[in-house]
């Protein structure tokens, strides 16, 4: 099995208990081909860059799973022919940048509260400097 990146855009249109119903419906097109999900991450409705069969907004879907590489072909035409995605991309990943992605949320959290401390930090130092300035 090999790990896959999808992510989707749906159509804006549609209200949050649709985008669930077709999250799940995703999942099942996923472990219909003999995957697994491992993360799913709802990104919102979001501007796109340019339009897309006539949308300027749509509703990301970031989904990280395993799959065989013979079968991605099968789920590709499976998202093209499902009415609610307007596109969608399907990656490669390698093992490390599975790890990172799946370990982003724990590192994010602990990195928020250190981060948070050394900005604190660094705010009291441009103070300081601040004043050092002041007083020449």
């Amino acid at each position: 099995m090999r790990s896959y990146q999808s992510v989707l855009i749906l159509k804006p249109d549609i209200d949050e208990a649709r985008v669930d119903e077709a999250v799940e419906k995703i999942s099942e097109f996923i472990k219909s081909n003999g995957g697994a999900c491992l993360k799913i991450e709802k990104w919102g409705k979001k501007r796109l860059a340019y339009r897309v069969k006539k949308n300027r907004f749509g509703i990301y879907l970031n989904i990280y799973h395993t799959l065989e590489a013979a079968q991605v072909a099968d789920l590709e035409n499976k998202y093209k022919l499902y009415d609610l995605v307007i596109k969608y991309m399907v990656v490669k990943l390698a093992d490390d940048e599975l790890e990172r992605a799946l370990d982003k949320e724990n590192k994010v959290i602990d990195g928020e509260d250190e981060e948070g401390k050394d900005k604190d930090k660094n705010k009291d130092k441009d103070k300081d400097k601040d004043k050092g300035e002041e007083d020449s």
